[in-house]
């Protein structure tokens, strides 16, 4: 008998946005889909300032310098 081991990341790939939700993209495939209604700076941020993110500790975390806001992925996940 076999046994299906999957490895589940906790690091992020990707980040996109639709008008009410960001969708982090982890490396293992899988999407992770949050309310932005969670976090005041990014409910309340620009398009613009939502797509200036970048990826803090090679995917571990998601940083916007301009709203000084940083989110942990593992957080989001537990």
């Amino acid at each position: 008998m076999s046994i299906l081991t999957i490895n589940k990341s906790k690091i992020a790939s990707d980040l996109s946005f639709t008008d009410t939700k960001m969708i982090i993209h982890l490396e293992d495939g899988r999407e992770l889909s949050v309310p932005l209604e969670w976090f005041h700076k990014l409910r309340n941020a620009t398009k613009e300032q939502l797509n200036s993110w970048r990826f803090i500790g090679k995917g571990e975390g998601i940083h916007w310098e301009a709203l000084d806001e940083d989110i942990s992925v593992e957080n989001l996940i537990e």
